[in-house]
């Protein structure tokens, strides 16, 4: 980790430099049209967010995207695995300026490693509607990161895609009328917003596999899981 963030800093999104294996993903979030299910954020909702979705690898069989698991005695959205990231300061210039922040506030990467290729619109976080704007990266040569924020996230870990698109990782969680996709990886249960865009992404970029979308009751997986989290 490096001893300050720079902050502004490489924040021009750079589709052209996209690896041959993203840019059918880069493509789409470039054309606007990458995802679809999620709520429109209210125009009351001012606590906007960025988040990183930050992938790296040589070629889809070595891929994989960063997440954390927050600590289970957070405020908001304890226990739950999600992508760096968090609140716009006013000073950030951008999105892009937001979920680099993040990232290095959370996780220690250095901004000057990550190739910023693309910017979703803004998605609503279910619970609350305030809007959320996912920032797509490619880590070029990923390094080991430690665990810099305790009070935030306990774990960081690059997911590989390959187990993220296995069908034998890939159910349905239900809460009440509610539903939405998850995916079983470490003995974590990744749901909600952060499990939405995965599953969303992982359509849109072609790397789907045919899975039974089987449901479970959203509190009888997490009891199964080492989220921590209490439903």
């Amino acid at each position: 980790m490096t001893g300050y963030d720079l902050a502004g800093m490489n924040t021009t999104l750079r589709p052209e430099e996209s690896p041959a294996w993203l840019q059918t993903l880069v493509s789409r979030a470039t054309e606007g049209n990458l995802i679809s299910g999620f709520e429109q954020p209210a125009p009351a909702h001012q606590r906007r967010s960025a988040v990183l979705m930050l992938y790296s690898g040589t070629s889809l069989s070595d891929a994989s995207v960063l997440l954390t698991h927050r600590t289970p005695t957070m405020r908001s959205h304890s226990g739950q695995v999600a992508f760096p990231g968090g609140r716009v300061d006013p000073e950030d210039t951008s999105p892009v300026d937001t979920a680099l922040r993040e990232a290095w506030e959370e996780t220690g990467l250095d901004r000057r490693t990550v190739t910023p290729l693309a910017q979703l619109g803004e998605l609503a976080i279910r619970a609350t509607g305030n809007p959320v704007v996912p920032v797509l990266g490619y880590w070029q040569e990923p390094k080991e990161l430690t665990v810099v924020s305790p009070e935030e996230n306990d774990d960081i870990f690059r997911a590989p895609i390959s187990e993220l698109v296995n069908p034998a990782n890939r159910f349905i969680v239900r809460m009440g009328n509610w539903q939405g996709p998850a995916f079983w990886h470490r003995g974590y249960v990744v749901w909600g917003f952060t499990a939405g865009v995965l599953a969303a992404t992982i359509r849109a970029a072609g790397w789907e596999e045919p899975w039974n979308p089987m449901g479970i009751d959203l509190a009888t997986a997490l009891r199964s899981s080492r989220n921590g989290e209490q439903r």
